[in-house]
């Protein structure tokens, strides 16, 4: 692990506010439909009308705290649903005075379905039986539909974004907009959960769209930079600003 002074001195991590894509999957699975009507790519996914108000909502949280609390860089998701939450907490002044321009790095993107894109598990079932099967068996942290990524692919992506953070933003608040897989992974990772752990983390509830997470690094240790959650979840911002919170499921498939 890298020793204190190569952490950043607060990692702050955010999913994106409620997408089209989240409303057209819950819409798909609540009348037992195969398919996600919904023939964009997973990469243009937009935000709702209630995702624009939620990533508004985050915006404000951030620029209400002291400008030596709010992120000095951010971080975001290349997908269009992660960019317009990135760009709403820029507008609103949530960044720290002279934080640099929103940088997009494709590793914290969504995690990629492969041929389960766009179904329901309905329509994996339906579709794809023997590789359902598999899946079931295999466990989702390692299964890898066809032309996608298991959990384990996205955290192999994940650590080399560690890495970046840590080599270029040593000491700077960072913050990170991405998917809810991307940010149960970085859990995963900063507290060095096993499987079993990060799959029982994920069943206690779905994130919350613009939950907000923060990592602190104890450094009682001069050798080592030991994360300590001191966030999760947050729902402040959507409450003080009346928004209504939500937490779809992050994908465009029913591949969970």
């Amino acid at each position: 692990m890298p020793s204190v002074e190569h952490w950043p001195e607060r990692l702050w991590i955010v999913r994106h506010g409620e997408s089209q894509g989240n409303l057209a999957r819950v819409a798909a699975e609540a009348s037992d439909a195969k398919i996600i009507n919904l023939d964009i790519r997973d990469v243009d996914v937009p935000l709702s009308a209630l995702g624009h108000i939620q990533a508004k909502a985050a915006g404000a949280w951030f620029a209400a705290l002291p400008d030596d609390q709010r992120p000095e860089v951010l971080l975001s998701s290349p997908y269009l649903r992660a960019r317009q939450t990135a760009e709403a907490i820029c507008a609103a002044g949530g960044l720290g005075g002279g934080a640099r321009p929103t940088l997009l790095d494709e590793r914290l993107r969504e995690r990629e379905f492969g041929i389960f894109d766009g179904l329901t598990p309905l329509g994996i079932a339906d579709k794809y039986p023997e590789e359902a099967a598999h899946r079931a068996k295999l466990g989702k942290f390692y299964h890898r539909a066809p032309g996608g990524e298991s959990w384990a692919d996205v955290i192999l992506r994940l650590r080399s974004v560690l890495n970046t953070i840590n080599l270029q933003y040593a000491g700077k608040r960072v913050l990170v907009v991405g998917h809810q897989v991307v940010v149960m992974c970085l859990r995963y990772i900063l507290e060095e959960l096993t499987e079993e752990q990060l799959m029982a983390l994920n069943k206690q509830g779905e994130l919350l769209n613009c939950g907000i997470s923060a990592f602190d690094f104890d450094t009682s240790d001069p050798r080592f930079g030991r994360p300590r959650l001191a966030i999760w979840n947050l729902a402040a911002p959507m409450e003080q600003a009346g928004a209504t919170k939500t937490s779809a499921p992050d994908a465009m498939t029913g591949s969970r």
